[in-house]
């Protein structure tokens, strides 16, 4: 499977990628601030060191901790199952839909210009 090349003066050329490849490194760079400002809590999360002449451990008493175990719940096996089975079937029709389009957009041939 080729695709033939185009001649350079027949392909339209548009200013159409500078905005995406720009909005692509401010997402990156958003996505970056975030991962790092959730991190933050937990970075500065420990245990406060005393100061010389104070003791070491809480200030006062600590409750019981409770402990509630959950016994019920979550998902069987066979809705994992079906769940993976219906993604299946719709994911595989949309593949082979979006590779026809993409191999129909290739073969296209340039408009003359």
């Amino acid at each position: 499977m080729f695709a033939p090349l185009s001649r350079p003066g027949s392909v339209r050329r548009t200013a159409g990628g500078q905005p995406r490849r720009l909005t692509a490194v401010v997402a990156a760079t958003a996505c970056g601030l975030l991962a790092s400002a959730a991190a933050v809590p937990a970075t500065f999360a420990g245990i406060p060191v005393p100061r010389p002449g104070q003791r070491y451990g809480p200030a006062g008493p600590v409750p019981p901790a409770t402990v509630r175990a959950i016994t019920t719940g979550g998902m069987a096996g066979w809705q994992v199952a079906v769940l993976a089975l219906g993604a299946a079937l719709v994911a595989a029709p949309a593949a082979v839909l979006a590779d026809r389009a993409l191999a129909a957009r290739r073969a296209m041939p340039a408009l003359p210009q």
